[in-house]
């Protein structure tokens, strides 16, 4: 299928299919599949500064400026590359409680394996294929919440906020060398300045061990806050 994508943002044609109006010529040597794939493997392998043009260009034997062929910038790899490297949302169960959980999880897991994802800039609302497929799986779970649309795009954003605040903060904390703050030597030394410096919770925390960097409690604590609040406003809806 071809026509002419002009007037759309960059790579929501070529994302459904829809391939620009050939011009005449030589056979097109590469594929958008090859590109984006290349794409997607420099991601996977050096992060998300190497998905450039000219990086996959030479990867595939060709110049940068016969990349234009097939892709109109290099926002517009992106946005393919973005979308293809996604993929589709597993299958959600039963209940929109349990749904959301599951959501949640799948996000995570999916930053955890390609956290260069996390560095995709975010220039609107989904519009391509794989990413609009993950909003409309958690919408129709959502559906049965009896909320208003507007209410459940609302639900479905914050479930999304926390995904990806969880899977930034433990991007960071994996990637930092640096001593973890609630290790035994750090809780000896700052106790006493605790105490001496006025941080009676702080010291109470510390010292029932409770001021640790347990990431996947938080993030259970955070999601189920967020659940009973959904709830709270289902129960107020008319």
């Amino acid at each position: 299928m071809t026509e002419d994508r002009a007037d759309l943002p960059p790579g929501l044609a070529l994302s459904w299919g829809v391939l620009p109006v050939q011009r005449r010529g030589p056979k097109p040597a590469l594929s958008i599949e090859q590109i984006v794939a290349t794409g997607i493997e420099f991601g996977d392998r050096y992060g998300f500064e190497a998905v450039s043009l000219q990086r996959i260009a030479a990867q595939l034997g060709v110049t940068t400026n016969a990349m234009y062929r097939y892709v109109r910038s290099k926002e517009e790899l992106i946005v393919l590359v973005h979308d293809k490297a996604v993929g589709l949302p597993p299958e959600l169960p039963s209940g929109w409680r349990a749904a959301a959980i599951a959501w949640v999880d799948a996000q995570v897991k999916l930053y955890e394996d390609r956290p260069w994802l996390l560095d995709v800039p975010i220039r609107g609302a989904p519009v391509t294929p794989n990413l609009l497929r993950w909003v409309e799986v958690m919408l129709a779970a959502l559906a049965e919440t009896g909320l208003s649309q507007h209410d459940n795009l609302g639900c479905l954003m914050l479930l999304d906020g926390c995904a990806r605040n969880y899977a930034g903060l433990a991007r960071q904390l994996g990637a930092s060398d640096r001593t973890p703050v609630q290790s035994e030597q750090v809780g000896q030394f700052l106790v006493p300045r605790l105490m001496e410096g006025g941080y009676p919770t702080l010291v109470s925390l510390y010292l029932n061990q409770e001021y640790e960097d347990d990431l996947d409690d938080d993030l259970e604590f955070g999601l189920a806050r967020i659940l009973d609040g959904i709830d709270v406003l289902i129960a107020k809806s008319p």
